[in-house]
């Protein structure tokens, strides 16, 4: 389920299609347990789409704006080569000191 299916529904909506998700979710689990689960990614995309429709059902709630949906990009490049490059901070790193009883035993 994507987002802009989710904030189209109402609160009951939203609300309805968790507990039939939980219900699935319950289903999945319990085929897992006994070794019946052919499609192992639906638990994790079940369990992602109860936690979208949650968000959004909160965000109903509580009044808030709905998000402006995100431009995309013409080209493959959003931001500065710069800025998508992370360097490590260069250190110095000491080397440990040899050893210097083998040197006194050859002596």
């Amino acid at each position: 389920m994507k987002a802009a299916d989710a904030r189209a529904m109402t609160i009951d909506q939203i609300d309805d299609e968790v507990l039939k998700l939980k219900k699935e979710q319950f289903n999945l689990r319990f085929q897992r347990a006994t070794g019946q689960l052919e499609n192992t990614a639906r638990v994790r995309l079940i369990r992602r789409d109860i936690a979208r429709l949650k968000t959004i059902g909160a965000q109903k709630r509580t009044g808030m704006p709905e998000p402006a949906p995100k431009a995309r990009a013409e080209t493959g490049a959003t931001a500065p080569a710069a800025a998508r490059t992370k360097s490590k901070p260069k250190t110095t790193r000491k080397t440990p000191a040899k050893s210097r009883s083998r040197a006194k035993s050859k002596e």
